[in-house]
């Protein structure tokens, strides 16, 4: 490639990934819920013809990964005409856990009859029903987790199908709150066709499409090279959750990492068969969490198209708990039990190059959400939220201290809005000091988070790392563990790492998150 296609490469890039996060600002500036707005829980890229990967806005490694399967369930099974927008949220047909639901939309040009591109965004939503409010609930199936959505179409023709908006509001307990985020979704994914639209007319469709292409294969040079860089060999790591939620039985992720020349194998046989609880992770979530470690073995800005998967081959055995089929639930998977893989195949290359992996960091997103009546407001009111811990630390750098690391890439929600908006009050917030694991390079520290409740709530906790803390390499040392309390009448007790609470007026629940682990003796 000449300097002058490589300059026209990059200002393309750089075009395509700005119409991605510029879906991402009318997104969260349209949304309703604090989980959009403020911690910004979403995601939205834009795909060539064929669905793949063009650019991707940085928004949340978890989604990312995940999101072309959701693409391909909605071109596998909605006829898209111009104006549409299908949402789907299954994680059987293209979704990951119900919470993230996916709008995608076509965009045809000149009256042609298939579409040029797809323009996608993913958003958490808060609450989308289900046996508790946040919609992430101690289950034993799919169907108790909240309303299930396949590929279909939610706009027709630029005009929202009403009676589908109905039947989605009639399943959760936040019905305004939810169109508000839907039409927000919808609204960005305009925002991405009116802007391919905008450079097809100034460049032309050919220029448009080649470089779509040339940065996919940009793309597949730059992950080959780094693959190239890791010695040859066979790589294997176990780690385990503490628990599915319902046992106190631990759950084995194991890989084994094979690299030959510029490509790699990421194989997960002999992880733990799929649980009753709700850790399942389907196999959109496995190819998220190994595509985010290879993006990272990448020196430098590379783009994050589809061409960063072609030198990698993973494989998830059918009906385990990184491959789970129906009814497996999955709620906690999409959080947990990425981060977990992300371990195992971080913990695997740090045996082929233990120079270039950090430590492990906090491994879990301590996700808290609840529910109740807000009396104030004579309304039903669903949060959910998760909480940052400690990165581990590497042979270069200490690790920072209350940080989101890894498979979630959040904000938190400012306390000012937090108490404003939902009748509570946060009465502690401080990084959690010494948690972080020592050695030649220490872990960062996690977090300590309390909060008091002003009216009763049913409280669900889906957090990890509560029996083993973050591993350390080199011989440095793990973090500690992560810790839940419930302070009733001044009388504190343990909460489960996995747990459902009915909370009273009163009552504070401090989260104590895992620091990260150590770097070096």
């Amino acid at each position: 490639m000449n300097a002058a296609a490589s300059v026209e490469l990059e200002l393309f890039r750089n075009l395509f990934v700005s119409i991605a996060e510029e879906m991402g600002v009318v997104l969260r500036k349209t949304a309703f819920s604090a989980n959009i707005k403020e911690r910004r829980d979403y995601s939205c890229a834009i795909y060539d013809a064929a669905g793949e990967t063009v650019a991707m806005g940085d928004h949340m490694p978890v989604h990312l990964g995940a999101m072309p399967l959701s693409v391909r369930a909605v071109i596998d099974h909605c006829s898209l005409a111009a104006g549409d927008v299908a949402i789907v949220n299954d994680p059987f047909q293209g979704g990951t856990h119900l919470p993230d639901i996916t709008a995608v939309s076509a965009v045809f040009l000149n009256g042609k009859s298939r579409p040029s591109f797809y323009a996608a965004s993913r958003a958490h939503h808060a609450d989308v029903g289900g046996m508790s409010p946040g919609s992430m609930p101690l289950a034993r199936e799919i169907y108790q987790e909240g309303i299930r959505i396949p590929p279909v179409l939610l706009v027709k023709a630029g005009e929202m199908d009403a009676a589908m908006l109905r039947l989605i509001l009639a399943n959760v307990r936040t019905p305004d709150e939810r169109e508000g985020d839907l039409r927000a979704q919808v609204m960005a994914n305009y925002r991405g066709e009116t802007r391919l639209r905008e450079v097809v007319a100034k460049y032309g469709l050919a220029r448009v499409t080649r470089n779509m292409r040339e940065l996919q294969d940009y793309s597949e040079r730059m992950a080959r090279a780094a693959i190239a860089e890791i010695p040859d060999g066979d790589y294997e790591f176990t780690d385990y959750l503490d628990n599915d939620g319902l046992s106190e039985t631990p759950v084995k992720i194991r890989v084994m990492v094979r690299v030959r020349g510029d490509s790699v194998e990421v194989d997960f046989k002999g992880s733990s068969a799929q649980v009753d609880g709700s850790v399942n992770a389907n196999y959109a979530i496995a190819v998220s969490a190994t595509m985010y470690v290879f993006r990272c073995l990448v020196t430098g800005d590379v783009p994050y198209t589809a061409g960063l998967l072609r030198p990698i081959t993973i494989m998830a055995p059918e009906r385990s708990v990184v491959n789970a089929g129906l009814p497996a639930a999955m709620a906690a998977g999409n959080v947990e039990t990425s981060q977990r893989i992300t371990d195992v195949v971080l913990g695997a290359l740090a045996r082929a190059m233990p120079e270039r992996i950090p430590a492990a960091s906090s491994g879990t997103m301590n996700n808290l959400s609840f529910g109740g009546w807000d009396a104030r407001r004579g309304r039903a009111f669903a949060y959910y939220e998760t909480i940052a811990g400690g990165m581990g630390a590497s042979a270069k750098h200490a690790g920072l201290s209350a940080t989101h690391t890894h498979m979630t890439n959040s904000w938190n929600t400012p306390i000012e809005t937090f108490e404003h908006e939902y009748p509570l009050r946060v009465t502690r917030y401080q990084v959690r000091k010494n948690s972080g694991g020592r050695g030649k390079n220490a872990g960062g520290d996690g977090i300590v988070r309390e909060i008091e409740f002003l009216t009763d709530c049913d409280l669900t906790i889906l957090s990890d790392r509560r029996e083993r803390g973050p591993y350390g390499l080199a011989g440095g040392a793990a973090a500690s563990t992560g810790r839940n309390t419930l302070v009733r009448l001044g009388k504190a007790q343990r909460i489960a790492a996995k747990a459902r609470v009915a909370v009273r007026a009163g009552d504070v629940v401090r989260i104590e998150t895992p620091g990260g682990g150590g770097w070096g003796k």
